[in-house]
């Protein structure tokens, strides 16, 4: 027998040919020049048209650059990649053109002044006065809506999840339900007709806030239900072994570990009730002085005031709306990243 050793000509490996890391920037650069060159050659004046052709381009061209390399089955991989991140880009524009228009527009008279002063005697087509009864009011209207809604939606999505059996559970989601698809006119008509018409107590930013109320609890309801729906039961079957009544079992083990969500679905809820104008316009009225009682006499809001500066139509008034959006925006805007900071703050502790 021949002891010569046996030389392999070719080395077998499982894994085929792979686009490199940088490919889809490339396609990207590739796709954004031609549809503008397509774009600049049929006269299309809307960058829109050119976005759209770029993006179109783009989802071709990775899909034949993968399928030449990589075969087919990879190729429709990243085509469907590629097509979330169309999607991602076409619904992030409107968003990042509207904050930028906002901002351009609104920096003319947004200053010092501006939030440290109502509108007074200031008449609408002069310049000057400012936001600071509206921000005092939207304020005390969210401030008071939340203290109502807030315990009524947690409470019962708790109730639901833990609790909830038989017909009185199904009335309740039925409801809640019903009064996520109510418009916000109709709540406000609602307390209008009740605690206006009926009680005769005057429109006061409490009215208002009774209308927002009425819109917020349904989204707390359903995203509080939603994380408490997420924690393991385990953890609950752990505690109830150990003998703790299953009322201290929700407040020490079951809130505790859906807490960031919840937050997150309360500042949701929050960040929609502080931009609607319809039910306020209905219950506060508004006023151009400030009014620090929400239990007496009209009282301003953000939204409110927005809408009723840009109804004037003059150029002081627009670059009054303009720079109370870019608060309304920058409000939110807190509000959201200081829940975010209390639900990392008490979130169950992860790791070693």
């Amino acid at each position: 027998m021949s002891n010569a050793p046996v030389t392999r000509k070719h080395a077998s490996t499982l894994r085929g040919g792979s686009l490199p890391k940088w490919s889809p920037w490339a396609i990207a650069a590739g796709s954004v020049a031609v549809g503008a060159g397509i774009g600049l050659a049929a006269g299309l004046d809307s960058k829109v048209q050119w976005g759209l052709i770029s993006a179109i381009l783009f989802v071709l061209g990775t899909f034949f650059a993968a399928t030449r390399v990589e075969g087919r089955r990879q190729a429709k991989d990243r085509v469907a990649t590629s097509l979330v991140w169309v999607c991602f880009i076409v619904a992030l524009v409107p968003l990042v053109s509207l904050i930028w228009e906002t901002v351009k527009r609104g920096v003319a008279v947004f200053d010092t002044y501006f939030l440290s002063h109502s509108m007074g005697v200031v008449p609408d087509a002069q310049p000057g006065g400012g936001i600071y009864h509206a921000i005092i009011g939207t304020l005390e209207q969210v401030g008071i809506a939340s203290l109502i809604a807030v315990p009524i939606g947690v409470l019962t999505a708790i109730y639901l999840v833990e609790y909830g059996r038989g017909g009185l559970a199904k009335a309740v989601t039925f409801f809640v339900d019903v009064m996520t698809g109510i418009p916000s006119i109709v709540a406000g008509l609602f307390v209008l007709s009740f605690w206006i018409l009926i009680l005769d107590m005057g429109y006061s930013g409490f009215a208002g806030a009774m209308a927002l109320s009425i819109l917020m609890m349904p989204v707390v309801v359903r995203s509080t239900e939603e994380m408490l729906k997420l924690v393991p039961n385990e953890l609950r079957e752990a505690s109830l072994a150990l003998g703790i009544p299953k009322w201290r079992t929700i407040i020490k083990v079951v809130l505790p570990t859906s807490i960031g969500g919840i937050i997150t679905g309360v500042m949701l809820a929050v960040a929609r009730i502080t931009g609607e104008t319809a039910p306020v316009l209905l219950l506060v009225w508004g006023t151009g002085y400030i009014n620090n009682n929400p239990f007496d006499g009209p009282q301003a809001s953000l939204p409110l005031y927005i809408f009723q500066q840009y109804g004037a139509g003059n150029p002081a008034s627009t670059d009054r709306a303009w720079a109370a959006a870019l608060a309304l925006i920058l409000f939110v805007m807190i509000l959201n990243m200081g829940a975010r900071a209390i639900a990392r703050w008490k979130a169950p502790k992860t790791g070693r």
